[in-house]
């Protein structure tokens, strides 16, 4: 079962979380043959590239209860779906421009019973709350994704790390972090999973409160 791969690297899963995301092959199958919110070739490997990937962020936090988390520009629902099945009492706010992509994230999110989801055809300019973190996969450089993001942190911090953005990248960042002239934490996720697919990926981490 492909779903095995996320039971490897998060053994303390509860039954409904572990049903949860066994469901999520078949959700996307189903709804990626409708609107395609997931390359062909990567919907075979729904797994490590998308679930196992927006699960990276948890090895470098663990969302409290109550937390506020912003996902900028979900696409399919990544990483926030993954996080919020992980973490049932953390809040998630799932925003993307656009449509067709809100409206499968919110048919899988209803299905899966994801009752700490909430999903918006907005975007992050017309954000009014206030947020723990900020968290997106490669939408943007991140120069223009801070300046877009900047305004929306809560001004108390309620976890070890400060409040700010998890960014998931690949590649070669030096050039896009000596853009934002701002100081940023770099995780390699090969440090965490064996994978081959996450030798060159990495999060960027950038405290903004």
């Amino acid at each position: 079962m492909q779903a095995d791969i996320i039971f490897k690297y998060f053994p303390d899963l509860t039954t409904v979380q572990k049903a949860q995301f066994e469901a999520l092959e078949g959700l996307y199958n189903e709804w990626n043959a409708q609107i395609n919110v997931i390359s062909r070739k990567d919907i075979d490997e729904l797994y490590v590239k998308h679930v196992l990937h927006s699960l990276a962020i948890a090895k470098v936090v663990k969302f409290k209860p109550n937390a506020d988390i912003l996902d900028v520009g979900t696409g399919g629902g990544f990483p926030g779906i993954p996080l919020a099945i992980l973490f049932p009492e953390s809040n998630f706010h799932l925003i993307d421009s656009i449509g067709k992509k809100i409206k499968v994230v919110k048919a899988i999110s209803e299905s899966l019973g994801l009752k700490n989801v909430k999903v918006e055809n907005i975007r992050v300019e017309q954000v009014k709350d206030k947020y723990d973190f900020v968290v997106s996969r490669a939408v943007t450089r991140l120069k223009p994704f801070y300046i877009w993001v900047r305004n929306k942190f809560k001004k108390e911090r309620n976890h070890r790390m400060s409040n700010g953005i998890l960014y998931l990248k690949g590649g070669d960042l030096q050039s896009e972090l000596s853009e934002t002239k701002k100081k940023t934490k770099l995780f390699e996720l090969s440090d965490y999973f064996d994978e081959a697919f996450f030798e060159t990926k990495k999060i960027v981490y950038l405290p903004v409160k």
